[in-house]
């Protein structure tokens, strides 16, 4: 069992860039494919990224791609969402997923552990 825990949301206005983390306690975070989902007032939470166990398979929601960057940190156990040129549509909670699935997957039906979320707020 892995915990997670988010960190560096915020408030940002268009245009900015944010870095999110994703610190993992328990097993080792290698273990794991991750992804990173988001969840906006009254909307159903989305996938926005995901990474394979070694960082070297990425994939992202049509809506991110070239704006957001996963990656991840073995070492460190914690994984990373390098989001740049943010719009007030990337307003949301932002949280981060672990599975032990052999491939990756864009549902949130395919992701054993999450966790609390952090708050990314863009003003326009």
């Amino acid at each position: 069992q892995v915990q997670l825990v988010e960190s560096g949301g915020g408030l940002v206005q268009a245009g900015d860039s944010l870095r999110l983390s994703c610190a993992a306690s328990g097993r080792t975070l290698s273990s794991y494919r991750m992804g990173w989902f988001r969840q906006a007032p009254g909307k159903e939470r989305e996938f926005v990224a995901a990474i394979s166990k070694s960082g070297s398979s990425t994939y992202y929601a049509e809506s991110v791609k070239g704006r957001f960057t996963i990656s991840r940190d073995n070492a460190k156990n914690t994984v990373y969402l390098q989001m740049t040129s943010l719009k007030p549509d990337d307003t949301a909670v932002y949280y981060c997923a672990a599975t032990s699935k052999v491939l990756l997957t864009t549902q949130t039906s395919g992701y054993d552990y999450w966790g609390q979320g952090t708050q990314v707020t863009v003003s326009s």
